[in-house]
């Protein structure tokens, strides 16, 4: 594949419940077989998420055990400061962009507009391809 990828939250999500129009399938699944990674703040968000059933929630976690979390460090820290000062962007957001950015990552998701601003993101929305 070559290009290394951050998975977004709603990525996670509809790949989860395999919710992905046909299309989209043959590339998600390279992504999630070839570079499985993701911010804690979206491990935190799936987790969280208010529709899973405590069997989902199980099953969520042993989804995530196949994935590379990256934790927040200073350099994400400082880097998401400058995100959030630069642009009108939610904090979890900010800190999903600066992990891309820091790991020279291309985020993968379906929510574009929401980080279209930043700088020297690189983004891909499968939806879209």
């Amino acid at each position: 594949m070559g290009q290394r990828y951050l998975i977004d939250t709603n990525i996670i999500i509809y790949n989860f419940q395999d919710e992905f129009p046909p299309e989209c399938v043959e590339v998600i699944d390279k992504i999630f077989d070839e570079s499985f990674n993701i911010s804690i703040i979206s491990e935190i968000e799936f987790l969280g998420w208010k529709n899973f059933s405590k069997e989902d929630l199980k099953d969520a976690g042993i989804f995530l055990d196949f994935a590379c979390i990256y934790p927040l460090n200073s350099e994400i820290k400082d880097l998401t400061i400058k995100i959030k000062q630069k642009n009108n962007i939610k904090l979890g957001d900010a800190i999903i962009a600066a992990t891309a950015i820091y790991h020279d990552y291309t985020l993968v998701t379906r929510n574009s507009k929401d980080f279209e601003k930043v700088e020297n993101l690189k983004l891909f929305n499968p939806f879209e391809s």
